[in-house]
């Protein structure tokens, strides 16, 4: 149950997030003033950590949910496979995102 409501909470967090995102952006591309509240949020690196989490947990257990439609019954052995694969997935990511030089 943990997993399925996970599974809609990062689905909706992705369609507001990367809505809000790719709106935003349309102000940074003009000539004029830019907007603050726009740039706030394009810098801000707590939505793009939150984006992070949210893409690969939805992915992976997305993923889980597909190989359980497809007939295998080992549900907590995916749970724990697909919760650790997230997790080191993420701290990967993560700290490609903090490292990087541009």
């Amino acid at each position: 149950m943990f997993i399925w409501v996970f599974h809609r909470v990062t689905g909706l967090l992705l369609i507001v997030f990367l809505g809000l995102k790719f709106l935003t952006s349309f102000f940074l591309m003009t000539k004029d003033q830019k907007p603050d509240w726009a740039l706030a949020l394009h810098t801000s690196p707590v939505i793009d950590v939150v984006l992070i989490i949210a893409v690969v947990f939805h992915a992976l257990y997305g993923l889980r949910t597909v190989i359980m439609d497809m007939g295998c019954k080992r549900e907590k052995l995916l749970f724990w496979l697909f919760t650790g694969l997230g997790t080191g997935l993420t701290v990967a990511l993560l700290v490609v995102y903090f490292t990087r030089n541009y």
